[in-house]
């Protein structure tokens, strides 16, 4: 594996950790600059809006830059956002630079996966992924906390200075080990010398089975992040665990996440659909034995550490499975997997906190993982059902 796909992994972490921090650090957010707790709340938002919105524009934007060109101005935008949230005294200019930090981070992602995959050959384009993606799972082990460690003893202006702080030896070992100059395909670099039209692209992204996978992956995240988003409530209210605990479940959920992203990377490649279809197998039953088992602490730690391995397995085999299935979008396929992500991580805990405003109790959010998961299956059988409607038309062209 190139040095430069660890390079875009290290970059990732220190963006993930950035996503996911301020949910450690909303109320000294809103003490210091005076806002109400769900006012600091919508800084989360905002970054996630920014995601979705900013991953297939910054891609269009940045398509004809050499890619070692794009991830560093990415990169840098997205340190100075962090330099300028980090002294800005007002709500406004931090909301703002949330937003302007959210998109680079989305244009860096989009770039960063056709980058990596374009680094390796063919057979080793999930490891690549995974190894991107893991940045994002070592953030939820390491980054996340820290983040919250220097928020309680320095202020919430010291994560955001560590945010940028960590972000620079990314951006000088881009400048030393991406190539400088841009592959012409994602998928066959070496074999094609010209780029596709945006028009071509989104033609090959609009396609029933790439939409029904970019669905499925929705959702998949969905589920993850509905369960994830509520596993303190979960754990100190069901469970009966102090509140302690709950750090050491959250960094739990990521060492799962680790291994999961570092096994789909090696095995993903030779099995992915069948991978894929065992994970998401695997994460119905898992999200409804957790439901199920809640009051055990037991359970619940073995559960918590299974769930982050399969979620971000199965997700990040998705992620290579786009790519496959949409070739001729070398450069909108990552942003458009990018942006199902961030539609899944908005939707999914927004959904489960319907579910405890109804009063259906802290559990509700793991059943509506579950729920979403058999979704998730239903969309994806969907998508088998049309490549097989498909498949005798193509082996018609190829008699012909």
């Amino acid at each position: 594996m190139p040095f430069a796909v660890y390079v875009l992994g290290l970059a990732v972490f220190a963006q993930g950790t950035s996503e996911f921090m301020l949910s450690g650090l909303v109320s000294g957010i809103a003490e210091d600059l005076q806002v109400s707790i769900p006012a600091a709340g919508l800084l989360t938002s905002a970054f996630a809006v920014g995601m979705v919105i900013g991953a297939p524009l910054m891609a269009l934007f940045s398509r004809k830059w050499p890619r070692r060109r794009a991830l560093l101005i990415f990169l840098s935008a997205f340190v100075a956002a962090h330099v300028v949230g980090a002294v800005t005294p007002t709500y406004e200019v931090l909301l703002a630079t949330r937003i302007v930090g959210a998109l680079a981070n989305a244009g860096f992602w989009a770039v960063a996966l056709v980058a990596a995959i374009a680094m390796v050959e063919p057979a080793a384009r999930a490891r690549a992924t995974s190894v991107v993606v893991g940045g994002v799972t070592v953030a939820c082990v390491v980054g996340v906390p820290a983040g919250a460690l220097l928020g309680e003893h320095l202020g919430w202006r010291a994560a955001f200075w560590a945010v940028a702080l960590v972000s620079l030896p990314a951006l000088v070992a881009i400048v030393l080990a991406v190539p400088g100059g841009r592959p012409a395909t994602a998928a066959s670099p070496a074999k094609d010398t010209s780029s596709p039209t945006v028009r071509e692209e989104v033609r090959s992204l609009t396609g029933r089975r790439v939409l029904l996978t970019l669905l499925t992956m929705a959702l998949v995240q969905g589920a993850t992040f509905c369960a994830f988003s509520y596993l303190e409530p979960l754990a100190t209210r069901v469970t009966g665990l102090g509140a302690g605990w709950v750090p050491a479940l959250l960094a739990l959920f990521g060492v799962g996440s680790l291994v999961g992203v570092t096994v789909s990377g090696r095995v993903a490649d030779a099995r992915r659909s069948t991978f894929v279809a065992a994970g998401m197998v695997s994460l119905v039953v898992g999200w409804a034995a957790l439901a199920l088992s809640a009051v055990s602490p037991v359970a619940v730690v073995a559960l918590v550490l299974i769930q982050g391995m399969l979620a971000f397995g199965t997700g990040s085999a998705m992620i290579s499975q786009v790519f496959q299935l949409a070739p001729g979008a070398p450069t909108l396929a990552g942003s458009f997997a990018t942006a199902a992500f961030n539609v899944g991580a908005a939707a999914g805990p927004w959904l489960g906190g319907l579910t405890i405003d109804a009063g259906f109790g802290f559990r509700s959010p793991v059943w509506v993982s579950a729920a979403l998961m058999v979704l998730a299956l239903a969309t994806a059988g969907v998508s088998r059902l049309v490549a097989g409607i498909a498949q005798p038309d193509s082996q018609k062209l190829q008699l012909q």
